[in-house]
C-alpha cells in the first residue's frame, strides 16, 4: 500500500500528513508534485490543507486545474480512495469530486481552535473503524470552512448517509453553539456518491499524536490503511 501526499504552491500540511502516515501509521508515502500528472503508483492520494497557489480567486478554484489534479479525478472515479483535508476539501468541491461548497465563516474571521466532531457514518472506508455518534477531537484552522449545498443536494447526502461528521459539543449533542463557521446543519465532513472520497475541515494530521492533544485523527489514516489492505 502506498499514499501519496499532493504538494501545490501554498500547502502548509504536506509535511504534517506525510510525518502522520509515514511515522505514525507506518505506512508508505510519497510526495506527488501538483505539475505532475504521475501518481506513482499510490493506492490512496492525500490532499492537506494549506493555501493552495494562495487561495487566489477563491478557496481550490486554482488548484482544481493542476495536472496532478486531473489525474486525481480518474483516480477517483475509478473507485481510488482520497481524501480531501482543509484546504483539500475545498479542492474537492472545486474539482467536483464532491458536492457542496465552502463559503466565508459567518463570523467573517479565521478560526484556529480544538472542536469537537460526532461521526455520522462508519460506513466508508475512512469511518469503518469508528461507531455511529463516537465523538472525535480535532483542530480546525481556516477562513472558508463554511459548507453549503443545495436543499436537493442536502436531502440527498443524508438519504444516502454521507454526512461523515458534524460539529459537535464534548458530549456530541450537535449544537448551533458548537458549530464554529455556521456550516449547514454543522457539516464538518461529506462523503462522495461512492464513498471513496472523503473531504473534511478539521484536520486528521494535527490530531494524530497524544502530544498534540488528540490522537483520534489517526483513526481516519489507519481505516484507510485496513481498507486498502483488504482489498489486497
Amino acid at each position: 500500500m502506498k499514499f501519496g501526499v499532493l504538494v501545490f504552491p501554498g500547502s502548509n500540511c504536506d509535511h504534517d500528513t506525510h510525518h502522520v502516515v509515514d511515522a505514525i501509521a507506518h505506512q508508505p508515502v510519497t510526495y506527488l508534485w501538483h505539475a505532475s500528472e504521475d501518481l506513482q503508483g499510490c493506492d490512496a492520494i492525500l490532499v492537506p490543507g494549506g493555501f493552495a497557489y494562495g487561495d487566489y480567486l477563491r478557496t481550490g478554484a486554482i488548484a482544481r486545474f493542476a495536472p496532478v489534479m486531473q489525474s486525481v479525478k480518474k483516480f477517483a472515479q475509478n473507485g481510488g480512495l482520497v481524501m480531501g483535508i482543509c484546504n483539500g476539501f475545498q479542492i474537492l468541491c472545486e474539482a467536483g469530486l464532491l458536492p457542496g461548497a465552502l463559503m466565508r465563516n459567518a463570523s467573517q474571521h479565521y478560526i484556529c481552535k480544538q472542536t469537537f466532531l460526532r461521526t455520522g457514518t462508519n460506513d466508508s472506508p475512512f469511518t469503518h473503524g469508528l461507531s455511529r455518534g463516537q465523538v472525535l477531537q480535532m483542530p480546525i484552522g481556516h477562513m472558508e470552512g463554511n459548507y453549503f449545498c443545495d436543499s436537493d443536494t442536502l436531502q440527498t447526502l443524508k438519504k444516502e448517509d454521507r454526512v461523515a461528521f458534524r460539529y459537535a459539543t464534548r458530549e456530541g449533542t450537535v449544537t448551533a453553539a458548537a458549530n464554529p463557521n455556521g456550516s449547514l446543519e454543522n457539516i464538518a465532513g461529506v462523503l462522495s456518491e461512492g464513498r471513496n472520497v472523503l473531504g473534511l475541515m478539521p484536520h486528521p494530521d494535527r490530531s494524530s499524536e497524544t502530544l498534540l492533544g488528540s490522537a483520534d485523527g489517526l483513526l481516519l489514516f489507519q481505516a484507510m490503511a485496513e481498507s486498502l489492505a483488504s482489498i489486497r
